[in-house]
């Protein structure tokens, strides 16, 4: 918030401008001093300038005092106060405080109670520091100068918040230099402005020029001349003006009378008290002024609305009847089936181009018109100020838009697909000219191969099979490239047959025979390797046998040796080779076995043997032969070695017991033996034994070995064994049962040193001189009970153990010792146990004594403490001083629980220790009644003093409380009669006391009901009571009365109130809306977007005027009831009648200007839109010439058929193009129809765009016959140049002239003659492209040089590739059979040396069985 201006601040606290320096006055006389006066004359010139300085001083703070006051309770009394002395009255700070809250508005900090000087400064420096925060400048005024009624710095302070809350919101604006001026020269400039004109009126500054009261009745009389007759003022009779001009104020306008006319009419009036109430004028005037302004705006009015049920009809059933097209459109082209052939999909596409270009264009002019009258309704429904119309369900402009974009969306869907299909079906045309072709080369190439894989010529020998494999895998290299050809004839077969190929029976067909016959040909050929992979394994295991049959033979000359050792060492050396030579024989046994195996299983094959059972069986038996001698001769080699190497080894170790057991023997004999000799008995056991058994085996298997005396020596052997066990295990138990009793005392002697020590503590008499001393006693007499109770196991078992420890030695000395001390040693332990147990006892009563004492003395030592605080506590009778004890008591409570606990853990031990029986018994109940009574004293006092301080807190809390309400109460009701009746205070004084009083009703029966339970609980305090709560009851009816009629006022001056704004604001906005509206003469947009602005705001004025039209009917009643009330008027000779019709004229005028204005909007809309629709038509055609422009014919098939693609998508585009050029076309007639300004030139301009759109159409549909023409070319000279290709590779392989091997020569002229029959197939071919060629040259004659001339060539190309086929034909069949005729003599040649070495082989046999079978074997040979 700005301070307060420099002009107006240099004003605070100063005196008038003759008297602004009274210093310089009070020095005058003293520098006369100095000069030629005397000093009488001086004097008493300065005693009179003093004594009138002082008393015009006194006169002016007289006047500004009257004058604060009055205007300081002019304010007050809105909130129900009032003061009598400005100086006493502001000292507290509590009528600063309102006042300021009045003048601001807002809420200050709630001044604090008390009448002390402390709180009285409190109050004032809230106050002072909302200043502060208002940015309010305070010179040397503090809260002190307030508190102590100092007079010139209280003036000071009112002239300061004044200065604040009344002038410096007042600014004018000059007319000739726009030049703003504030505060104090603003209402001196205001004042002059006014009374201008006036005779005799000539305001200069706010003291003398107010003199003559003539100033105060201009200002009156400016603005209500009613009131005053200012021709009969005269300028002489001053006290007569002021009064006049004072009382009328007071009387006609509400304004209070800070002045009388004697305070005025002086010598030297106070420019401030003036001030104060001159802004009571402008105030007052300047709202009048605001009034009048409103009341001079009444003119401008509109006229009504109009009916639009028939264009709302219309509407509804030209909606309905595009919805329906809409929904009966979209059912029939979302059908997506589609005729499969080519011919029958181009049919449905050149179908939907005529639907989109003759039937989809009309339908959107319609939507379009539908579009634009729905607005039409919607702008006359907001001028009439009624309901905005609301389509029924399902035919508004939104549910159009949604089944139009459902069209759209199915029109794309339907045209994407038709498309989709076109293409689809001529890639599938060209599949299945390509799979018809791929298909007959598959099956002559089949065919061939087929014949080649059924023939076997393996041979009987290994080298002769390996040959032959190697022959067929190249065969099947052949045969696997070629899966790749047969596999893409299958996936052409799916692929048509997946994308619905309406032939695809006949496809399907050619591909399952293709695949028989690779199936076949797969077959054969895994056949023929099976069988060659039998021929090869067989022959590899033969050869396999040979080896083994030759290595068993090396094996049987080494195992015949005979040389078995002559020791033990070289024994077990031969045993060692003899089984590296077994693991050899093992290892290829099995490989023997494996072969066998291997070589019986092709005896058992069904069907195709590459060999004679017979043959196989004698080969696998003769080496199972050859195997089984072998292995019996190794074992019988290794039983002869293991019997060497177990003689020679039982004589050894024979020797080494004997000398082991002789040695042990004495060494037990000796006196200090024993150590040892156990484990060296058990081993040397073990081994007799086993010598025992081992020289049995041996001397019953052995035959070159002397074998006398044997068993003899291993009897001696077992009886020197048995006597060493018996030595051994007596000395062992003797040893044992020493070491056991010696260590039985020893531990005995420990136990009874432990029990001495355990007996010495717990016999001790100490037992503590206070409770820490005999808590730590107690401990440690609990951890040597536990030491006690932990021996109890082991002496109680001293006996038994004593006595299996003496049982076996008998009772010797050691023995009966160690008894006598077992005694002892139970009777120890029973004495330990004895005193512990009593000494515990004693521990934990003098332990429970010591704990009582202490808890006692503690608990008293508090008691005595409260005692007295208690007895010496008087209750007060102040309520914060009250307070302050019954906090003390709340935390009194607090330490008496945590007490109380304590004193029944006391009461709970003396219970025990007497029970106990404890000897002090008596001593502990005496001190237990002692702190029982004592506690009991303290509690009752206590109750007592919390009773006491209750009933003078509640009673002081209610009075308190009461006083509070009452006051609050009673400052409402002054506030509510002291508010003036008229304008906005009472109103918002009104609604605070509403709040107010919904706040305080409540907590008034609260305080009702609570006097009459605490009179009754208190008698003595009920008379007290009863008083506050009668004066509280009267205080709460006077203001509920006040409020009352408070309120009756207000809801009249509320009325009128409200009438006069709502008014002025919509005078102002119906200047604002004419402006904008603007009529035909307004501004046309030159763009669309302009136009759709211009449209938009247009829409939105309308919107404005609809919402603005309750406003209008409100004003208009309203004014009627006013006039119906009591004839009001806005002002000085207006009245409210006079203006009603200019209203009404002004508000049907403002609908007339919108309505030309929208008419003018929407022609320039159209007709924008029209030019939209061409320019984009025009950009269309200028594409087309474009894209016809500098177009070159293609030179393949693929660039030939992509341009056709690219052509048909340019056609079709140019279809779907066609529709902007219909919706530019029937734009312009409707702008022709409807008499739009621009409609001939838009039909000008749709002529010429339809004559450069019918020119683009030509050109496309001959560039479209050129490609079609040069497709057909295209695709012959394709072809040709397919057969021309495939000519020339044929050529090469028939001219290839490689010499090659006599096997492959057969093979190459069966390929020879399967490429004789795939040229003889091919002739078709031939003969197809020459129909092709002369039915391009008789379709299209310009065609016939280029085409005849490539006919002639491949004519050409055919006749050599025939003849150079045929003489090679006769070329390799005259080498094949030569060919033939050598591979019959080698294959002769070789079956006869095969014939040769099997008779070499033949055995003559050394039975007669072996010799009639290799006599039959001769006879059944085919030589």
């Amino acid at each position: 918030m700005a301070q307060v201006p420099g002009e107006v601040d240099n004003m605070e606290g100063l005196p008038a401008p003759h008297n602004n320096n009274p210093a310089a006055r009070w020095e005058s006389p003293d520098r006369g001093w100095e000069r030629e006066q005397p000093a009488a004359a001086t004097a008493a010139a300065s005693l009179f300038e003093c004594s009138r300085i002082k008393a015009l001083a006194d006169e002016r703070e007289a006047v500004q005092k009257k004058t604060f006051t009055k205007w300081v309770n002019s304010h007050l009394a809105r909130v129900g106060c009032h003061i009598g002395d400005l100086y006493a009255d502001l000292r507290d700070g509590f009528v600063l405080t309102r006042l300021l809250e009045v003048l601001s508005g807002e809420q200050l900090p709630r001044p604090t109670r008390g009448r002390m000087r402390i709180h009285s400064l409190e109050n004032v420096d809230k106050a002072l520091q909302f200043l502060k925060e208002q940015r309010v400048h305070l010179e040397n005024v503090g809260s002190h100068d307030i508190v102590d009624g100092n007079h010139r710095l209280t003036l000071g302070l009112v002239w300061t918040i004044i200065l604040r809350f009344q002038i410096q919101v007042i600014k004018i604006e000059t007319e000739d230099n726009r030049e703003t001026r504030s505060a104090k020269d603003a209402l001196l400039l205001w004042c002059q402005m006014k009374t201008a004109g006036y005779p005799e009126v000539n305001i200069q500054n706010f003291t003398t020029s107010w003199r003559d009261g003539l100033a105060f009745n201009a200002l009156i009389h400016r603005h209500r001349p009613d009131l005053v007759d200012f021709s009969k003022l005269t300028k002489s009779n001053a006290n007569y003006n002021l009064q006049r001009a004072f009382r009328t104020a007071e009387q006609h306008l509400g304004l209070t009378r800070l002045l009388d006319p004697e305070d005025v009419n002086m010598e030297a009036p106070d420019e401030k008290s003036i001030i104060t109430y001159v802004v009571s004028f402008y105030h007052y005037f300047s709202k009048m002024k605001a009034l009048a302004v409103e009341g001079k705006r009444i003119g401008k009015v509109l006229d009504q609305v109009l009916e639009v049920g028939k264009i709302i009809e219309r509407y509804e059933e030209l909606a309905a009847e595009l919805l329906a097209w809409i929904h009966r459109t979209v059912g029939l082209i979302s059908n997506q089936k589609f005729a499969n052939s080519l011919s029958g999909v181009q049919q449905q596409l050149q179908a939907f181009t005529a639907y989109c270009t003759l039937e989809k264009p009309v339908k959107f002019q319609e939507k379009g018109n539908l579009e634009v009258l729905l607005f039409s309704i919607q702008s006359k429904l907001r001028a009439c100020n009624r309901r905005l119309f609301v389509p029924r369900e399902g035919c508004g402009i939104w549910d159009i838009d949604k089944a139009w974009g459902q069209l759209e969306k199915a029109e794309h869907e339907r045209e994407a697909a038709l498309r989709a299909e076109l293409i689809r079906q001529e890639k599938l045309e060209l599949l299945a000219q390509r799979f018809d072709h791929k298909v007959a080369m598959r099956e002559s190439w089949l065919n061939e191969n087929q014949r080649l894989v059924s023939q076997d010529n393996f041979g009987y020998e290994l080298p002769a099979v390996e040959a032959a494999m190697k022959k067929h895998e190249a065969i099947e290299a052949d045969i696997a490239a070629y899966e790749e050809r047969v596999q893409g004839v299958a996936e052409l077969a799916q692929a048509l047959a997946a994308e619905g190929y309406y032939d695809a029976r006949r496809v399907a067909a050619q591909r399952d025979s293709v695949l028989r016959q690779w199936a076949l040909l797969t077959g054969l050929v895994g056949a023929r390797r099976t069988r060659l992979e039998q021929n090869l394994a067989l022959q590899k295991i033969f050869q396999e046998m040979v080896y083994m049959v030759d290595w068993m033979e090396e094996m049987q000359a080494q195992l015949l040796s005979r040389e078995c050792g002559q020791h033990l060492v070289e024994a077990e050396d031969l045993l060692q080779k003899h089984g590296l030579l077994e693991g050899d024989i093992a290892a290829q046994s099995e490989r023997v076995e494996a072969l066998n195996a291997a070589a019986l299983r092709f005896s058992q094959l069904q069907g195709y043997q590459p060999c004679d059972p017979q043959v196989i069986c004698n080969r696998v038996n003769h080496v199972h032969g050859c195997l089984a001698e072998l292995q019996e001769q190794a074992a019988r080699r290794r039983a002869e070695l293991e019997a060497s190497r177990s003689l020679w080894a039982l004589l050894q170790e024979l020797e080494e017991a004997e000398s082991w057991a002789r040695d042990k023997e004495r060494l037990l004999e000796a006196a200090g033996g024993g150590g040892g000799g156990g484990a060296a008995g058990a081993q040397a056991l073990r081994r007799g034994e086993e010598l025992a058994a081992a020289g049995g085996a041996v001397g019953a298997g052995a035959e070159t070995v002397h074998l006398a005396g044997l068993a003899e020596r291993a009897a001696s052997a077992r009886r020197r064994w048995q006597r060493l066990e018996e030595a051994a295990a007596r000395r062992e138990r003797r040893l044992q049962e020493a070491r056991a009793l010696h260590q039985f005392g020893a531990d005995l002697d420990g136990l009874l040193d432990w029990l001495r020590d355990a007996y010495r503590l717990a016999a001790a008499g100490d037992f503590g001189h206070d409770e820490a001393s005999s808590r730590r006693l107690a401990r440690q007499h609990r951890a040597l009970t536990g030491e006690v109770e932990a021996h109890r196991g082991p002496v109680g078992g001293l006996r038994r153990q004593l006595a299996t420890l003496g049982g076996a030695s008998g009772a010797g000395p050691l023995v009966v010792a160690l008894q006598v001390r077992v005694v002892e040693a139970e009777q120890l332990f029973a004495e330990v146990t004895e005193v512990a147990a009593l000494r515990r006892q004693w521990l934990r009563d003098a332990l429970a004594v010591y704990r009582m004492f202490g808890e006692v003395h503690a608990c008293e030592l508090w008691i005595g403490e409260k005692e007295q605080w208690l007895l010496a506590m008087r209750v007060p009778d102040s309520l914060d001083d009250v307070e302050v004890v019954q906090h003390r008591f709340e935390s009194l409570d607090q330490e008496m629980n945590s007490l109380m606990g304590r004193v029944l853990d006391v009461n709970h031990t003396v219970q025990e220790l007497v029970e106990g029986g404890h000897p002090s018994s008596d001593e502990v109940r005496s001190c237990q009644d002692h702190l029982n009574s004592r506690w009991n004293r303290i509690v009752e006092l206590v109750e007592q003093r919390k009773e006491e301080v209750s009933a003078v807190l509640l009673v002081e809390n209610h009075v308190l409380e009461v006083a509070e309400v009452r006051a609050q109460v009673r400052e409402k009701r002054r506030a509510v009669e002291s508010a003036p009746r008229a304008g906005g205070a009472l109103q918002w004084r009104l609604s605070g006391l509403e709040a107010a009083l919904q706040a305080l009703e409540p907590r008034q029966a609260a305080l009702q009901e609570e006097a009459a339970l605490l009179a009754v609980r208190f008698p003595a305090q009920a008379a007290r009571l009863h008083q506050g709560a009668e004066e509280l009851g009267a205080e709460w009816g006077a203001l509920a009365s006040a409020a009352q009629a408070c309120g009756e006022a207000v809801a009249a001056a509320g009325r009128l109130q409200r009438f006069l704004h709502d008014l002025d604001a919509f005078l102002d906005w119906l200047v604002r809306a004419q402006e904008a509206a603007g009529g035909v003469e307004g501004p046309l947009p030159g763009s669309l977007e302009e136009a759709d602005a211009l449209l938009a705001r247009h829409a939105a004025l309308k919107e404005e005027v609809d919402q603005r039209e309750e406003d209008y009917a409100r004003i208009v009643a309203a004014s009627e009831a006013l006039l119906a009330a009591d004839g009001a008027e806005l002002g000085p000779g207006l009245a409210l009648d006079e203006w009603l019709p200019h209203l009404e004229l002004g508000w049907h005028k403002l609908l007339g200007l919108w309505e030309a204005r929208r008419e003018a909007l929407v022609q320039a809309h159209v007709y924008q839109l029209f030019l939209r629709d061409l320019r984009q038509a025009r950009a269309v055609l200028r594409n087309q010439e474009v894209a016809l422009s500098g177009l070159e014919l293609p030179g393949t098939v693929e660039s030939v058929e992509e341009a056709l693609k690219r052509h048909r998508d340019f056609l079709t585009t140019m279809e779907l193009n066609q529709q902007k050029m219909q919706v530019a076309v029937q734009a312009a007639e409707g702008l022709l129809r409807q008499g739009n300004a621009y409609g001939e030139q838009a039909q000008e301009a749709v002529t010429r765009l339809l004559e450069k759109s019918q020119e683009n159409q030509l050109r496309a549909q001959q560039w479209m016959q050129k490609l079609h023409d040069q497709l057909g070319l295209q695709h012959f000279l394709r072809d040709c140049h397919e057969l021309d290709g495939w000519i020339h590779e044929k050529m090469l392989m028939a001219r290839d002239g490689t010499r090659e091997d006599g096997h492959k020569l057969h093979k190459r002229w069966l390929r020879h003659q399967a490429f004789m029959a795939e040229l003889a197939q091919n002739k078709e071919w031939l003969e197809k492209i020459e129909r092709e060629g002369q039915q391009l040259m008789q379709e299209k004659p310009e065609l016939a040089a280029s085409v005849r001339k490539k006919l002639g060539e491949i004519r050409q190309c055919w006749a050599e590739l025939e003849s150079t086929t045929q003489a090679k034909a006769r070329q390799l069949f005259e080498a094949s059979k030569a060919d033939q005729l050598v591979q019959s003599f080698v294959e002769l040649d070789k079956k006869l040396l095969h014939m040769e070495s099997q008779l070499q082989d033949v055995d003559p046999g050394g039975d007669l069985a072996t010799v009639n079978s290799q006599l039959k074997k001769l006879q059944v040979w085919p030589g």
